[in-house]
């Protein structure tokens, strides 16, 4: 069986992950969605871990072939334990590419068990991340075009919105 691992945050998902998602599944007999603890980004979190766990489990509710997991420590150790053929990551833009890339070759510099997959997000979400729609919330913009609608009600029942 060919298992992808797609990590991430996942804070707040967005449709451009959903995209990732949706296309990534086709490509292996099962895709594990991941929601990482991420130590410099933790102070910033909107969702607590198990929050984001649950609005993917919504979000992807019904779709095939997906599993949504939550991890802590080395994206290695994931790759290991789920055993995983390939990491899957969406790229938006060149510096997107930079930094995955460096990431990958770390990453395959320790260990060749695994290859890392690029997926370029479609042009309509190009542009979105999840810090943008954090930024939008904060002064009160309308994310609705950029998110999942389980995922807006849970923006909309955060108390600062």
């Amino acid at each position: 069986m060919k298992v992808g691992l797609f990590p991430g945050s996942f804070d707040p998902v967005t449709n451009g992950h959903l995209d990732v998602i949706l296309r990534a599944k086709e490509i292996f007999d099962k895709l594990i969605v991941a929601v990482a603890v991420n130590d410099s980004k933790t102070s910033s979190a909107m969702f607590t871990l198990k929050e984001r766990q649950k609005l993917l489990e919504e979000v992807c509710k019904g779709v095939p072939k997906v599993e949504i997991i939550c991890f802590d420590g080395l994206l290695l150790e994931a790759v290991k334990k789920y055993k995983a053929v390939s990491v899957v990551r969406g790229l938006r833009a060149i510096s997107d590419f930079e930094y995955e890339f460096q990431m990958a070759m770390m990453n395959r510099e320790i260990t060749s068990d695994y290859d890392t997959v690029f997926l370029m997000a479609s042009h309509s979400y190009s542009f979105v991340s999840s810090r943008m729609i954090k930024e939008l919330v904060k002064f009160g913009g309308d994310v609705s075009p950029f998110v999942p609608p389980a995922v807006m009600k849970a923006l909309k029942n955060k108390k600062h919105i």
